[in-house]
């Protein structure tokens, strides 16, 4: 579900190539203006099935737009950056003691082990958080990673909406990276062919008030095995720098982690 900037790397480097080439072709040329051929002719999209009726509603419903106002957790100021990511964690669990499917479900082992949160010695399932303003609203929104069984790895996304403190995103997958890319929040989650990915950017959609999975693809993983002889390309950030981030409406903030490992330790 996920997607890589290693593409450009190789964009730029077949393009370095070819200027090099066109370099080395134009030593002892004359200047002489040449015909390059006949421009071919543009073609559009061609539709299949034209009179094939489309489908009235989707196979499955996955839930992407669905959001949750947490309560029973204090905002002070509203300011995310006060909160405790485990107890806002806690209290969904305890909001849905029987719920284990869905955007804020956890697993039970992973719903026990969020009692070892804050003990010395012991390890806490959640992550530590990290801060972006994913809304547009000047706000900083709360980035919420938590380690479930079978290698899989919940990602929520938190946000003030009208006072209240909302998930705005939930998903959970068999995630090798996560990264913000200006007010994206992309995630590559493992294959089943080897040397591949899926690439899923997740951006906030006004009209729903949620973030959603608006790039999908399926790519060739950036640390795959290469041929012999190909360089691979310098290792490249996976956030971006605050300065770099694309303006939007109101001041945006950086990506922010808290100090420190896990949450609760």
């Amino acid at each position: 579900m996920n997607r890589s900037r290693s593409r450009r790397s190789a964009l730029a480097a077949a393009a370095l190539a070819l200027l090099a080439g066109a370099l080395a072709a134009g030593c002892g040329d004359p200047g002489d203006l040449r015909g390059a051929g006949a421009t071919p002719t543009a073609v559009g999209p061609t539709r299949l099935w034209p009179d094939l009726p489309p489908a009235s509603s989707p196979l499955g419903d996955y839930g992407t737009a669905d959001t949750e106002e947490v309560k029973g957790v204090k905002v002070p100021g509203g300011d995310l950056h006060k909160v405790d990511p485990v107890a806002i964690v806690k209290a969904q669990a305890a909001a849905h003691p029987d719920d284990y499917s869905g955007p804020s479900a956890l697993y039970k082992e992973t719903a026990d082990a969020l009692k070892n949160c804050g003990k010395k010695g012991k390890e806490c399932p959640v992550l530590k958080a990290y801060y972006r303003d994913f809304t547009g609203d000047g706000k900083d929104d709360m980035v919420i990673g938590i380690r479930m069984p079978e290698e899989q790895l919940a990602i929520r996304v938190y946000a003030m909406e009208k006072g209240h403190l909302t998930q705005i995103m939930g998903t959970s997958d068999a995630v090798v990276g996560v990264e913000l890319a200006g007010r994206d929040l992309v995630l590559r989650a493992a294959s089943d062919i080897p040397g591949y990915e899926y690439r899923t950017a997740w951006s906030w959609d006004r009209h729903q008030r949620a973030m959603l999975p608006t790039r999908d693809e399926f790519l060739r993983s950036s640390d795959a095995p290469r041929p012999k002889g190909v360089r691979s390309p310098a290792p490249e950030l996976t956030e971006m720098p605050a300065e770099e981030v694309p303006a939007a409406p109101g001041p945006s903030s950086g990506a922010r982690p808290d100090e420190g490992g896990d949450a609760g330790e």
